[in-house]
């Protein structure tokens, strides 16, 4: 007994000590399980701050203020939202037939009187229809409908609210350079667009795509060109992109269906006819007459035309995305029994600007009619982006996200702070502590828990594995290391440009509802040729840069071969090396501003795009991007004295907007000639000197007008070596001596000060 007793007191004792040993045990793994977690938990924590502060930092210098480009719209904050069907915007040309169309800018239409002059495509926008109170995101599908010299233009216009297609409706008595935004003409409970206007019997028909409802509806003007009445349901089908055309005494409409069993979405065309455009409609003998190839042409573009005794129809080319381009046909034969036509010769003026050109990427609807004068008139509706753009982005840029997640993971395993891919319970025996010899027989390799356990196992082997490869010790090591960090910066960047930063089309900023266009002047010689290249390839792709003038003033002048130019460039060889040639008068010049600026200045287009926007509100104003105080002193200091004095009083030339014949005839004045004596006596101050003279021009108004480049503006004067400000005291004393000079001239400057901020754009802070 007694040793049965010892020996079951000894057994109890050391069940004890296994307890107590597990229990230790127990609190120590927790300890050291709190104290991993607490240190991935900082690892993490400090990976992913510090990587979003260089995001923010990377979003805070490139991407524009107002990414939303809501801020040029005046009414209304709804419209020009992105949108994933695309920005769809509309233009107009002009020619003696339809296939000798220009776009409005060859006929240089001018009106004095505003800075919003000369008119450029697109002549109506979102901004437009927005601006007026109907907020929309895009403008699609123009139809014509001409009533003396009065023009009506319909369209589909995309609402920001409900999300889909309302068919809208602007007016223009100038024969299209401006419109005038009326309203919504037809608004439905489903989706409208493709406004296919016409005349029968002396009223007025609209027949608007409605797939949506899986009909074909016929509208009558009621109160043109607002108000309509459903006439009748014309067709029990769901097409898309309808137009009748009379021919030889038959009306023949003609459109697609894309849900057909078979039928290739915008490869497919279909025709039926009847003895009135109110129907009933008998099928063509050939439908489908196409289904094929989305690029064939085979989806209407709008209005079919007759011209010069033949039928052409419009159809649009979506191989590579929809809407690509527009393609005409001429129909060759059209009866009950046969269809036949051949594509014609068809193009309209195309910009090398790509995206920042409004229809860069795309166009896919032509309308085009004879105005009583005898000229041809056509609408286009352009694009900058594809459809599923937004949508492209979005992905691309999570993506990046993830990748930069994982890289920062990658990152944990290399430095032992992450230890485990799967939680290591997963991978424990779930039998510990439970087993009997029955259980373990039971347990098989075929058994999925354990399945799972033998692939956690070996998944949780990979950051030893890892480790075993890079040594953070190590010189090669930390190379590796720091290439991981800075990978996942750049797949954060990346991932933030495609997710915020916007399509990269940049845009310009309407002015009273219309676009313009100026000339981009600098001045150079041959010494900067290399900074020529870079700056005409940056700058002809802005958008509303319509022709670079190069004031070439000592050396051999460049070929124009060698300028790589979205736009004309002209290269002006003056016969004196002189800094008053920068405002010499040029008659050739066909705009009314002139940008000058300096070929060592770098900004992005869209700050070029507000400056313009500026100066056309204050055309009688120099508008600029580098401001100046000149004090009493007359001692010239650069931008920081102007912000301790919070105001300035003069905008350098080098970079300005201004009015070419007010600017350039003041210049080269009489009044003006003593100052331009004294510039090539000093070779500087050209800019001061018209600072004095708009300051006197204007007597107690406001003379100049500061915009705010954006942090990523580069001065490239700083790596050429070869500017004239080079030296900037010997730079600075020259110019002070021309503010004492010009002063006793002119009058001085000292009793002026403008405030920065002083416009609700924000764009003067």
């Amino acid at each position: 007994m007694m040793e049965e007793t010892t020996d079951n007191t000894g057994t109890i004792s050391s069940q004890k000590n296994v307890a107590a040993s597990g229990h230790n045990h127990h609190h120590r793994y927790k300890y050291i399980s709190n104290y991993g977690v607490g240190r991935r938990f900082l690892f993490f924590a400090s990976c992913f701050g510090f990587y979003a502060l260089v995001a923010a930092t990377y979003a805070w210098f490139v991407f524009p203020p107002h990414i939303g480009r809501t801020d040029h719209v005046s009414s209304s904050s709804l419209g020009c939202r992105e949108d994933n069907e695309g920005s769809w915007s509309i233009g107009v040309f002009y020619g003696d037939s339809p296939f000798s169309l220009k776009s409005i800018e060859t006929r240089n239409v001018w009106r004095n009187e505003s800075g919003a002059w000369p008119v450029t495509n697109p002549v109506i926008t979102c901004a437009s229809f927005t601006s007026s109170g109907l907020p929309s995101n895009f403008l699609a599908d123009p139809f014509l409908y001409v009533q003396g010299d009065t023009l009506y233009l319909f369209f589909e216009t995309k609402s920001p609210i409900t999300m889909q297609g309302d068919i809208g409706v602007a007016k223009s008595i100038d024969k299209g350079a401006t419109w005038e935004p009326l309203g919504i003409a037809l608004d439905e409970a489903w989706h409208l667009s493709f406004p296919f206007v016409f005349n029968y019997n002396g009223e007025i028909y609209m027949m608007p795509e409605s797939n949506e409802i899986g009909q074909l509806n016929l509208y009558r003007a009621v109160n043109f060109p607002l108000s309509w009445k459903l006439e009748k349901v014309i067709l029990k089908k769901p097409l898309v992109d309808s137009t009748i055309v009379h021919h030889e005494g038959i009306y023949w409409l003609i459109g697609s269906d894309h849900t057909g069993f078979g039928a290739k979405k915008n490869g497919q065309l279909e025709i039926w006819y009847s003895s009135s455009p109110l129907g009933t409609w008998k099928p063509h003998k050939k439908n489908p007459i196409y289904n094929g190839k989305r690029s064939i042409g085979a989806r209407n573009g709008g209005r079919a035309f007759l011209y010069d005794g033949s039928l052409y129809r419009v159809g649009q080319d979506c191989g590579e995305n929809y809407g690509k381009r527009i393609r005409v046909f001429k129909i060759e034969v059209l009866s009950k029994e046969e269809y036949r036509e051949v594509e014609v010769p068809f193009s309209l003026e195309a910009s090398r600007k790509g995206k920042t050109s409004w229809n860069g990427v795309r166009q896919h609807h032509f309308d085009v009619k004879q105005l009583s004068s005898g000229e041809f008139i056509g609408l286009v509706d352009g694009d900058r982006v594809t459809s599923g753009d937004l949508f492209h982005r979005v992905i691309l840029g999570y993506a990046s996200l993830a990748a930069a997640i994982s890289v920062v993971i990658l990152l944990g395993f290399l430095l032992g702070v992450v230890n485990c891919i799967v939680p290591s319970t997963w991978c424990m025996n779930y039998y510990a502590g439970k087993r009997t010899d029955a259980l373990l027989n039971l347990e098989t390799a075929g058994l999925f828990s354990e399945k799972l356990r033998r692939i956690g196992s070996r998944l949780n082997r990979v950051p030893p594995f890892l480790r075993g490869f890079v040594k953070p010790n190590s010189s090669m090591g930390k190379f590796t290391l720091g290439v991981i960090v800075i990978l996942g910066l750049l797949l954060t960047c990346v991932g933030v440009r495609y997710i915020y930063g916007g399509s990269g089309a940049v845009e310009p900023y309407p002015f009273k509802g219309h676009l313009s266009q100026f000339t981009l002047a600098t001045m150079t010689y041959d010494a900067r040729l290399w900074n020529l290249k870079m700056y005409v390839k940056r700058y002809s792709r802005c958008p509303s840069v319509k022709e670079i003038v190069v004031i070439w003033n000592k050396g051999p002048p460049p070929d124009l071969s060698e300028l790589d130019s979205a736009v004309p460039v002209r290269i002006r060889v003056q016969k004196q090396n002189s800094l008053n040639n920068r405002f010499e008068i040029d008659p050739l010049i066909k705009t009314r501003a002139v940008l000058e600026l300096d070929d060592d200045i770098m900004m992005p287009c869209d700050d070029i795009e507000k400056g313009f926007r500026v100066w056309r509100e204050h055309p009688e104003r120099l508008v600029g991007f580098y401001p100046r105080f000149v004090d009493q002193t007359m001692t010239y200091s650069a931008e920081k004295f102007a912000r301790s004095h919070k105001g300035y009083n003069m905008i350098l030339t080098g970079a300005a907007f201004m009015d070419v014949r007010f600017a350039f005839d003041m210049y080269q004045s009489d009044k003006a000639k003593l100052g331009r004596v004294f510039v090539d006596e000093q070779f500087n101050c050209e800019d001061i000197l018209l600072n004095f003279l708009y300051a006197n021009a204007s007597g107690s108004g406001k003379a100049v007008e500061y915009v705010r480049p954006s942090l990523v503006t580069i001065d490239t004067s700083k790596f050429s070596g070869v500017a004239i400000s080079g030296n900037t005291n010997q730079h600075y004393r020259k110019r002070s001596k021309c503010l004492r000079r010009f002063s006793d001239l002119y009058g001085s400057l000292v009793d002026r000060r403008w405030e920065f901020g002083g416009r609700k754009d924000g764009w003067d802070l």
